[in-house]
């Protein structure tokens, strides 16, 4: 894309699927990696559309809400797809969701609709006499192969048209592409199509620092997405897309996905990440961009070096955030590293790409077309360029912002306290322009009128060569202030050889003194969200309620020199 270039007016997703149907015809939009299975973007618009109809046909009402609940496959695409253009709300749901939690999101979004694959239906069956509100259920048969290679055993599918204890319906996904090929029409059409301000989508938060909250996205907030990492993260229809994050998630939905199909480029779906596919994966199906979190590319940097790491097409990276061994992870594999800022909650604040001052590299880049960005301090009055706040965003393309919270109304209105979108992260502006990220402010920790970035202690502690990935937090011991605690995991065959005081002496030797943890726990594993974020505050927890169980430098006699 030359230029960006937005109209909200015609932002609607069917009216993008269908046109580029129209340009790029038998194109491979999506590669499923474990078969080979491609899917066109002609068959992409034929598919979702039918979908949408069917949906409509077999009983979903005007304006209802259908819940997802999938792991990656093509079929949860079209399924998203499908359902929104016809004017439904989808609701993708976390796939390790169950009991109470997979109550809660399914009850909360109102869902009347339920598209499930099949492995999961026992979760759905578990939890049924709690959701009356669910009159269909769609049911896709997924092949996933089991851990020694062979295929799943098959899950007990109800037959089409059976009705389930609370009277819901049975459906099998393949009624949903029943029809022809050209086949539009559905109730709610009939009723009045969807603009581009009607709720498309309401995605559920991470929920790692409470109840997750549905975000609501209108149709042209979702156009908008793909169109703005189209144009910032410089996609071309040349461009194939490594897509292995979950697609009920932002990063993998808004940002890989929707930004591919807005410039005409194509993905590559895995059905999650795996370090040992990984580079296979790339190689095999040609992928020239890809995006990461924290966690994996601690993994992709941890491999062992080899001959193939220059030997793929990969020449751009999206990461956030940017670790500190950015130029060696781009020398080593031979790509160009881009990051951003922004929140599923509103929008993208800021981009770094290859176009960027390659001396910002660790930023955010600058902020984004027609999207302010501005650091207060905790009365919303600006801050020096330098001086760390809380960032807020501000975005001037009509309707390319999110709604709000479904059902949360004090809390939309909080997160926009004075016109501007409160992140909740921590960060500050140099003199150029360029946005860095410093952390949350709830990761913040304060020791003895010392503010402490959690982030920063954690790049130092990733440095350490027997450490795998760390968590920094927050605890409370004899004071009421702040102590540092870090959670670390081991890399393989460094149990016998960790010393947490050698660790603490690493961490004087390269931090402040104020800085260096005082507790350490060694964990076997991090408890993460399928979109690879660390659940924080359940270590926090853990080791808040028996710290006398952590390594503690003041016990162990421990000094820190400043």
């Amino acid at each position: 894309m030359s230029e960006f270039r937005f109209d909200a007016r015609h932002a609607l997703i069917g009216r993008v699927l269908t046109n580029h149907a129209v340009t790029y015809g038998d194109k491979t939009f999506l590669t499923w990696l474990p078969s080979g299975e491609t899917l066109s973007y002609k068959a992409l618009d034929e598919q979702t559309s039918l979908i949408g109809a069917n949906l409509g046909r077999l009983g979903v009402t005007a304006r209802g809400h259908v819940g997802i609940l999938m792991d990656n496959c093509p079929e949860q695409l079209l399924a998203i797809f499908g359902t929104c253009r016809a004017g439904f709300v989808t609701v993708p749901i976390n796939s390790a969701a169950k009991g109470q939690l997979l109550t809660y999101f399914l009850d909360y979004a109102d869902c009347q609709a339920l598209i499930i694959e099949d492995a999961l239906l026992p979760r759905y069956m578990e939890i049924i006499s709690t959701l009356p509100r669910i009159t269909q259920l769609f049911v896709v048969r997924v092949p996933r192969p089991a851990r020694d290679g062979a295929e799943s055993a098959p899950v007990n599918v109800p037959p089409s048209g059976t009705l389930t204890a609370t009277g819901a319906t049975v459906h099998d996904f393949a009624e949903l592409l029943e029809g022809p090929g050209n086949m539009t029409a559905n109730v709610n059409e009939e009723v009045r199509g969807p603009r581009f301000s009607d709720v498309a989508m309401l995605m559920f938060t991470s929920g790692t620092t409470g109840p997750s909250k549905a975000i609501m996205f209108s149709h042209a907030q979702l156009v908008y997405w793909g169109t703005d990492v189209a144009f910032h993260h410089e996609y071309t229809p040349d461009d194939v897309a490594y897509v292995f994050l979950p697609l009920f998630h932002g990063n993998a939905l808004l940002g890989s996905t929707m930004g591919s199909l807005m410039a005409g480029s194509a993905i590559a779906l895995a059905p999650r990440f795996s370090v040992s596919n990984f580079w296979r994966h790339i190689r095999e199906s040609g992928a020239t961009v890809f995006n990461g979190v924290g966690a994996v590319t601690n993994f992709l940097w941890l491999l062992p070096p080899s001959e193939q790491d220059r030997d793929h097409k990969v020449r751009r990276c999206h990461l956030a955030p940017v670790p500190g061994f950015a130029k060696e992870l781009e020398e080593r594999f031979g790509m160009t590293i881009m990051s951003a800022f922004g929140l599923t909650d509103y929008c993208l604040g800021a981009a770094y790409n290859t176009k960027s001052r390659r001396d910002k590299l660790g930023s955010c880049g600058l902020p984004r077309t027609n999207v302010q960005v501005r650091i207060v301090d905790e009365d919303d009055f600006d801050v020096a360029p330098g001086t760390p706040g809380e960032i807020l965003l501000r975005n001037n393309n009509a309707w390319g912002a999110s709604l709000g919270y479904y059902k949360m109304p004090e809390a939309t209105l909080s997160s926009r306290r004075n016109l501007w979108f409160h992140t909740g992260d921590r960060g500050w502006i140099d003199t150029d322009n360029y946005v860095w990220y410093t952390d949350r402010i709830k990761d913040a920790i304060r020791r003895r009128g010392e503010n402490i970035s959690a982030f920063e202690v954690e790049e130092v502690i990733r440095t350490h060569p027997a450490i795998s990935d760390v968590a920094v937090y927050p605890v409370r011991a004899e004071t009421s202030e702040d102590e540092v605690a870090a959670s670390v995991t081991l890399r393989p065959g460094m149990e016998g050889a960790f010393s947490p005081a050698d660790l603490l002496a690493h961490c004087n030797r390269n931090l402040a003194y104020f800085m260096v943890p005082r507790y350490i726990d060694v964990v076997d594993d991090m408890p993460k969200t399928l979109s690879h974020k660390v659940e924080k505050y359940k270590l926090r927890t853990q080791a808040q309620e028996n710290l006398s169980r952590l390594w503690d430098r003041d016990r162990a006699g421990v000094k820190v020199t400043r």
